[in-house]
């Protein structure tokens, strides 16, 4: 999503499945899903608030990651759902829908999906099949294929070996873009260079660094997508898509989510860092590739060339899908995408992301009729997606045929609470939904989106997907439209 201060372009930021089966799991799933699924990777996370009712049911007895200091009083989010509660009709859904689905507000064309998540029925189709621009949304493709592809608990492992010459160390890129230079990160439970130069120093004995070589060959191709918009290089919302970098490629870990001062060569930057935490100058980095492992050379000699002196490991993959979907993190969402292509045999590059994400999601059994992806952040206008696929998408998270991808579900943001909807559905006609969506946002310049998953007045759970990339008039005017229609299919029975 888009922050402060506003550019011109810059963003965020169809088919039928395979048979659907009953989900009578389905109640059980919203209430501990992501409970159960933090427990087998080793994480107790609490959340306040509605969050925290959907996740628990319970008060929360961990410490909480740092929240706004005046949080609002919270509603429920998503309670009261019951597998047996009544459908929502087609019927009663375009008696509903269709007349906001008309704004002039969206523009010219609004491509929409309704589907039950218990049976995964397609319950209301108005342009479902058509690949539209989908900005942000398409972080939720890019989610389900990190998580199918490398699993909940995989983390991303910067290492540092010996290099060639004599006083040589290399950091290895590995393509964790949540690293930071010490006690203070931006992401929660990131890897810190300082804990990286003390493990090298302890490898290295006696001997002292005197060279930071960084390796960043293990992605490919170009840094900047070639169908992002002119400015998003400069427009905070992005960095160059390195193998290497701290806190997302930003100057500094202090600020919020979003626009952000970022670094033009992040890998450099990093390096740098990690050339300070060893005690050297910035002008002892420089490029180049790690040397083959060896090895260890038996004490007091050095070690040879390519042993491993240190090693961090990133949060597991389903905080680093739960940091990109609240915040709308591009960068997390380009370094993600990668991860399926490296999981998949695919050059570490936007192309190659793009066929792993592509052939997986298949894979999956999800009808990719339509689907065309250029970047896993949703940033390029070459991106098309069907409104069908995200809503089968969502229903089939919510399925237990693949459970690692219940994973989504914690990143979503909570309507007029958190995250891209922290301040969405406050207008007039939107506000009775408050804490009852949650849902992935995509806005560029003429452009609008949400995908998620809303609870009706009966308590059905169903999957919803608005796509919108005809938009001249307002932001604020397309976004309160969207949010209309997601607040109807919240607060009807629509039958």
């Amino acid at each position: 999503m888009r922050g402060t201060p506003p550019t011109p372009a810059a963003a965020s930021q169809g088919g039928a499945a395979a048979p659907w089966r009953r989900r009578t799991g389905l109640v059980a799933w919203l209430a501990a899903v992501v409970v159960v699924v933090l427990a087998a990777v080793g994480l107790v996370i609490s959340r306040p608030g509605p969050v925290g009712r959907l996740l628990t049911r319970a008060p929360a007895t961990t410490t909480a990651p740092t929240v706004r200091p005046t949080e609002p009083t919270p509603g429920p989010v998503l309670v009261g759902l019951s597998a047996d509660a009544p459908t929502p009709t087609a019927a009663g859904l375009r008696a509903a829908i269709d007349t906001f689905v008309g704004d002039p507000a969206l523009g010219g064309r609004v491509d929409m999906s309704v589907r039950d998540m218990v049976t995964g029925d397609a319950l209301y189709d108005h342009g479902g099949a058509v690949g539209t621009i989908p900005a942000s949304t398409t972080k939720l493709t890019t989610a389900a294929a990190a998580l199918a592809a490398r699993g909940q608990a995989y983390t991303i492992t910067t290492r540092v070996v010996a290099g060639a010459g004599p006083g040589e160390v290399v950091i290895v890129g590995a393509g964790d873009p949540t690293l930071s230079a010490g006690k203070n990160p931006f992401y929660p439970g990131a890897a810190r260079l300082d804990v990286l130069a003390a493990q090298v120093r302890t490898a290295l004995g006696a001997a002292r660094p005197t060279t930071v070589i960084v390796d960043g060959t293990l992605y490919d191709g170009p840094v900047y997508e070639p169908g992002w918009d002119s400015d998003i290089p400069t427009s905070g919302f992005a960095a160059p898509a390195t193998a290497l970098m701290i806190d997302g490629g930003r100057l500094t870990a202090k600020g919020a989510p979003g626009y952000a001062k970022r670094s033009s060569r992040p890998d450099l930057a990093a390096g740098r860092a990690f050339a300070k935490a060893l005690g050297l100058p910035a002008s002892a980095v420089a490029t180049g590739k790690a040397p083959g492992a060896t090895a260890a050379t038996a004490s007091p000699a050095p070690p040879g060339p390519g042993t491993t002196l240190g090693s961090v490991a990133s949060p597991p993959m389903i905080r680093l899908v739960e940091f990109m979907l609240r915040d709308s993190d591009n960068v997390l969402a380009e370094a993600l995408d990668r991860q399926v292509a490296l999981a998949r045999n695919e050059p570490a590059s936007f192309a190659g992301a793009a066929k792993a994400v592509t052939a997986l999601l298949g894979e999956l059994g999800l009808d990719t009729t339509g689907l065309v992806l250029a970047d896993g952040s949703g940033l390029s206008r070459t991106n098309r997606i069907p409104p069908a696929l995200l809503t089968a998408l969502l229903a089939k998270a919510a399925g237990t045929d693949h459970p690692e991808l219940s994973g989504i579900f914690a990143g979503l943001p909570v309507a007029a609470w958190s995250g891209t909807l922290g301040d969405r559905f406050q207008a007039s006609g939107a506000k009775g939904a408050a804490g009852a969506v949650r849902a992935k946002t995509g806005t560029l310049t003429g452009v609008h989106a949400m995908a998620g998953v809303v609870t009706t007045a009966d308590g059905r759970a169903l999957s919803f997907a608005i796509l919108t990339d005809r938009v001249t008039g307002p932001d604020d005017a397309a976004q309160q439209g969207i949010d209309r229609i997601a607040a109807t299919l919240a607060g009807c029975g629509c039958r």
